[in-house]
């Protein structure tokens, strides 16, 4: 079987690759920086912003929402804003349901036992 090499997936990207990524200029990822909490590029000692894949595709959300369909940028932040919060409403109740599971299992357990020694 012949050698394939690896592909290397880069862990952080630049922000003029990520402005590549989206044909736009470097001024407006940092300005989108700003008006959206979810972009959080890790900084390194010189100040360079390196971003991730998950911030790149929040940015892909942001391009999304902003330049193909036309949303201002309070817009987008209130759709971003009630979907965070969607999920994590869905995160809290699939926790609770776990709790009510758990809970519903150990009293099961109990009255198995109950049951066995009677």
């Amino acid at each position: 079987m012949p050698y394939k090499e690896k592909d290397i997936e880069k862990k952080y990207y630049s922000i003029g690759e990520v402005a590549s990524i989206f044909k736009v200029a470097t001024s407006l990822i940092r300005y989108w920086e700003g008006e959206f909490d979810i972009i959080k590029p890790k900084k390194d000692k010189k100040g360079n912003r390196r971003f991730t894949k998950e911030d790149i595709e929040k940015l892909g959300l942001i391009y999304h929402l902003v330049k193909e369909k036309g949303y201002t940028l309070q817009g987008a932040q209130e759709i971003l804003k009630n979907d965070l919060h969607q999920v994590n409403d869905k995160a809290a109740m699939i926790d609770r349901l776990h709790k009510i599971k758990n809970f519903l299992i150990e009293i099961r357990d109990n009255l198995n036992v109950k049951q066995n020694q009677g």
